[in-house]
């Protein structure tokens, strides 16, 4: 079996012109597919990273985001009240939020991307501890201030700190910079709640929804039993990671099929290139391929034999796929959030499991181009091609 082998290295050599040719199919394709899987994963990762296991989301039963949502300030009451929330101070840790979209032009392109604005209380932080001032100050409660995501600060003109900025029909002043870990918060405005309701002649009752700090692991279902029974709550509670997560699956799951779909159109493309590398391999060495068979070597040795060199190919091809996503990991872009119809700074994923997803399938486009051109040669006629010598 290792005359094979080393007879199929030794070819790929000799024909490389057309290997690169079927190797650079391979790594465009495989690189493509990545591309897109990395995007998915990274919006996915940014959405769901906007949630905590320990925080629970309480909106309108039914509502399938926040912009649909409606709790009314009697909610948030017994809200506040109810069992399972923790308390600090003798006070229950709520945050009552509203959430509007305003314009704000973008530092690349001067045109205009719709950013969410969220009015939240001023115990936020308490609620949110994976939020962090990164520079500046908290706004001061009942003062037109704005603290923006570190995303936000960067990508829209108007927002560094200590800048003034009109919307809504207010004059704000950007009084901090805050890190969210990397989540959808990062990307978004926060303010006095009561203030953004004022400017924007809102109802001061009203509010989308409402965040709150579970006490303990039990927190979530004293919280939902509480609350699911009292008949003047029509409400549901989330486990704010799991909102999240159900936030990510619309965008996340159109990107994975539409990147799946270009995926496939290429790797036809590259299993063709790489079929017709292998077969014009087999015409060109019928008679090396008959004496190998002459010599004691079985159909099984040779179907192995080419099967190896169209892996190999293949092997490279998605090794340089890889490689040159790579590049990716960590760059941020943006889009817009269909549950929001706000725009949403995130970063590519390069993941270890992605890359082999990426390697699996370039050998798997190597398989399909090589099995058919194999037991061609297996199945040539020794006797003939040896007349041929």
């Amino acid at each position: 079996m290792a005359i094979p082998v080393v007879y199929s290295l030794r070819s790929v050599r000799a024909r490389w012109v057309s290997a690169i040719v079927a190797v650079l199919g391979i790594a465009g394709t495989v690189g493509v597919f990545l591309a897109m899987l990395a995007m998915g994963r990274g919006f996915r990762a940014t959405l769901v990273a906007s949630g905590s296991p320990e925080s629970a989301i309480i909106r309108r039963a039914g509502a399938t985001g926040e912009m649909d949502s409606v709790v009314t300030l009697d909610q948030v009451r017994v809200v506040q009240d109810a069992p399972g929330i923790a308390r600090e101070g003798g006070r229950p840790l709520v945050s009552a939020e509203v959430v509007v979209v305003a314009a704000f032009p973008l530092q690349a392109t001067g045109t205009d991307a719709n950013v969410q604005v969220r009015g939240v209380s001023p115990d936020v932080l308490q609620v949110r501890r994976n939020v962090r001032m990164k520079e500046g100050r908290f706004f001061q409660p009942g003062v037109s201030e704005l603290v923006v995501g570190k995303n936000a600060a960067h990508a829209y003109a108007g927002l560094g700190l200590g800048e003034t900025v009109r919307f809504g029909g207010g004059t704000w002043k950007v009084v901090g910079v805050f890190d969210a870990g990397g989540s959808a918060f990062d990307s978004e405005i926060w303010c006095d709640g009561a203030v953004l309701d004022q400017v924007y002649k809102r109802p001061v009752n009203i509010f989308q929804s409402v965040t709150v700090r579970l006490g303990s692991a039990a927190g979530l279902r004293e919280l939902k039993d509480a609350l699911s029974t009292d008949p003047r709550m029509t409400v549901q509670v989330d486990r704010e990671l799991d909102f999240y997560e159900k936030q990510s699956r619309a965008l996340t799951t159109l990107i994975t099929v539409l990147g799946t779909l270009v995926a496939v159109v290429m790797g036809i493309g590259a299993v063709f290139g790489a079929l017709n590398t292998m077969y014009a391999a087999v015409s060109e060495r019928s008679r090396e391929i008959a004496t190998l068979r002459a010599v004691g070597f079985g159909a099984g040795s040779i179907v192995l034999a080419f099967l190896f060199e169209a892996l190999l190919i293949a092997g490279v091809g998605g090794l340089i796929g890889c490689l040159a996503v790579l590049p990716l990991n960590g760059i941020t872009t943006g889009t817009l959030n269909w549950q929001t119809f706000s725009h949403v700074a995130f970063a590519f994923r390069v993941t270890p499991p992605l890359l082999a997803v990426g390697m699996l399938f370039a050998l798997l486009m190597g398989l399909v181009g090589g099995v058919p051109p194999a037991v061609r040669a297996a199945r040539r006629p020794v006797a003939l091609a040896l007349r041929e010598l």
